[in-house]
């Protein structure tokens, strides 16, 4: 344990150089296309080079915003027409809002993350034939006090998972908390749920592991496969019982050990875990118990899925763990979520279709005057490692769709192109980079947002306004919750979605709430869906 968790330590270094490139903010837009599109890491034939970053403009800043006030020494710094972000797929922040609106509560702001309100809903966007994504864009006016705002959606989506039977296989890692808060109902109980019908919907060449922690992690099941097994596994499943402390670090740690002794070459291995990663023995940080994973991440490919549970969830912790373990975060809080966590969406979380994605969107210059994007700020990458296959992005699986949101404000008389959108992933198998670019002008943006854009972007609009107000933003042409949850009623009726139905419930209990009152039994309503 000691050499392996000393090899972990030494891989983490590029793990965690990754994570501070990440966080960092987008760069100046000082390199010309020439210099971005001269180096080694684009794919090989036929890649666009992204366009030059745009001259400067009197009095701007990076995020295209006037900034009349900034110091004098950035006067002469070129303005960033560039918009850079690695992709997301996580629901998690959603699944947590609903369930927190749904014990009469306000979600806390820091648990607010636009993007995974957006994302937890259908899209209708056009799908590759093939592998990779599709670029998308459109977008409309907001009008109500924001007539020279736009809202312009970059929409990217993979194609559909295939038939069950063609997919290669899976090797999965269960790390379940145990710890002694799990033994509120809808923590463990729900965990074993969702792993029993986990458990039948896996396929006979499939293969898992049970790994349980609480002070202390334990292996209950090493890598095994389902052919003639189911029984053994259920058995080992429901034998759980809540124990004592929450030792994440532990769990993590025994998971990836398994996880890397039961590597399958050729199938797709992750470590799903359960928890509401509220970690209080051990190490607590996540830099410190991602030190674990990097070697598995690293030389075996490994992903993480986090599944969280709880009316009490440690979801920046989560989110943190599976940002840089390449994997993504969803949130359950009764069986019927869980099926459609582990059944409806199942190839799309233990699948992928892409590695270390990124998006970058260039606004032009000679149209936009104003521009920011709504969400993902843990997920900023600097402008100049778009191309840098070493800067970690995201992982995405078939059938999901990914949505980037922006507020724009087109210069005044403006007309033609206003954004390119490039989307650049590495082929899991291959490691080989691809890149598909998409673009959007004026007309496509100049029409009217409520009843007249097509329901999905404004069911899109409706939940980016929500999770906004949530967090105490002040996006340009945000309703008041009475208006987008009178919204989001009309839109659940022209969609027939019942996850737009459920969306509208929380807009109103959270209108409720602020003004005093309450409304839903606990844990009320439903995850939205992969589009």
């Amino acid at each position: 344990m000691e050499r392996r968790a000393g090899t972990y330590r030494g891989a983490l270094a590029l793990l965690l150089a990754g994570g501070v490139l990440m966080t960092g903010c987008a760069g100046s837009g000082e390199e010309s296309a020439a210099d971005r599109s001269s180096g080694s890491n684009g794919p090989a034939g036929g890649r666009q080079p992204a366009p030059a970053a745009p001259s400067a403009a009197p009095g701007q800043r990076e995020d295209g915003a006037r900034a009349a006030e900034d110091a004098p020494a950035r006067e002469s710094a070129a303005p960033d027409y560039l918009s850079t972000f690695a992709l997301d797929v996580d629901t998690a922040s959603y699944g947590y809002a609903r369930r927190t609106l749904g014990d009469g509560q306000l979600p806390e702001a820091g648990t607010v993350r636009p993007e995974e309100f957006v994302n937890s809903f259908r899209q209708g966007y056009e799908r590759p034939e093939g592998n990779g994504f599709s670029v998308n864009l459109d977008g409309a006016r907001p009008g109500a006090g924001a007539a020279d705002w736009s809202l312009v959606r970059v929409g990217l989506a993979t194609a559909t998972a295939s038939d069950a039977g063609e997919r290669p296989p899976a090797a999965l890692t269960f790390v379940v908390d145990i710890s002694g808060s799990m033994a509120e109902p809808g923590r463990l109980d729900l965990a074993k749920t969702s792993l029993g019908i986990l458990t039948d919907e896996l396929r006979d060449d499939d293969s898992v592991s049970l790994v349980t922690f609480s002070d202390e992690a334990e292996t209950r099941l090493p890598m095994t496969r389902l052919r003639g097994n189911r029984t053994k596994i259920r058995d080992a499943i429901e034998v759980m019982e809540p124990a004592d402390s929450t030792n994440v670090a532990a769990g993590v740690e025994q998971g990836y050990e398994e996880a890397v002794d039961g590597h399958r070459k050729g199938a797709n291995n992750r470590v799903v875990l359960l928890s509401d990663a509220l970690a209080n023995t051990g190490e607590t940080d996540a830099d410190a118990i991602l030190e674990r994973i990097g070697e598995a991440r690293e030389e075996y490919g490994i992903t993480l899925f986090g599944v969280g549970v709880g009316s009490d969830y440690g979801d920046e912790l989560m989110e943190r763990l599976t940002n840089k373990g390449d994997g993504n975060t969803t949130y359950i809080s009764d069986e019927t979520q869980a099926r459609k966590v582990f059944v409806d969406q199942l190839p799309a979380h233990v699948e992928l279709r892409a590695r270390d994605a990124k998006a970058q969107v260039e606004f032009d210059r000679k149209t936009v005057e104003q521009f920011r994007l709504i969400g993902y700020e843990d997920r900023k990458v600097a402008d100049e490692d778009f191309r840098d296959d070493g800067v970690d992005g995201g992982e995405v699986g078939p059938g999901h769709t990914v949505t980037a949101l922006y507020a724009v404000r087109l210069r005044e008389g403006a007309s033609g192109h206003v954004a390119t959108a490039t989307v650049r992933w590495l082929d899991p198998k291959t490691r080989k980079a691809h890149e598909e670019t998409g673009s959007v002008g004026t007309g496509a943006i100049g029409g009217k947002l409520w009843d007249g854009a097509g329901a999905r972007l404004q069911v899109t609009a409706v939940a980016a306004y929500f999770a906004d107000t949530l967090r105490g933003g002040d996006l340009p042409g945000t309703p008041a919750l009475g208006e987008l949850a009178s919204r989001a009623e009309k839109l659940a009726a022209s969609t027939e979605d019942s996850s737009v139905a459920k969306l509208a419930t929380m807009i109103g209990q959270a209108d409720r709430i602020r003004n005093g009152g309450g409304d839903g039994p606990p844990g009320a309503g439903s995850e939205g869906e992969i589009g």
